[in-house]
């Protein structure tokens, strides 16, 4: 009996500041390691190492999986003041299972830094509901 296969998906880079430590050559490398036939990169507020990601994961022969780990705020996207509330804890992991789908999520991380930022960028459900495809 073979044992199932496992992909993490959810991991932060040295992309996610303050939070993940690994470079994305370390985390491919580590993944061939285990025999892992995928990753997903999740990092925090930005795809800044997707490129980087998707080019070491195809060269070492596994399937990268691009993600974001979206910020929410908690009302709209642009209303700057907190309310007392932690604004940081609302967080999504976004996966894109194609190209369409990392291109929407290119275009959730820019708008998140365009009309969100407030100490980080962040969306709303507004802008999470469209575009959904991929």
């Amino acid at each position: 009996m073979s044992t199932p296969s496992f992909v993490h998906l959810h991991c932060h880079s040295h992309y996610s500041l303050l939070d993940g430590a690994s470079t994305i050559d370390r985390l491919v490398s580590r993944t061939v390691e285990l025999g892992m036939n995928a990753l997903a990169i999740t990092d925090h507020g930005n795809l800044h190492g997707a490129l980087e990601f998707y080019t070491a994961a195809r060269e070492a022969g596994i399937n990268p999986i691009i993600g974001y780990e979206a910020y929410i705020a908690p009302g709209s996207r642009f209303h700057r003041e907190s309310g007392g509330q932690r604004e940081s804890s609302y967080h999504l992991t976004l996966l894109a299972k194609n190209r369409v789908g990392c291109r929407n999520l290119l275009e959730l991380s820019t708008k998140a830094f365009l009309e969100g930022f407030y100490f980080m960028p962040r969306i709303d459900k507004a802008r999470l509901g469209a575009p959904t495809e991929g």
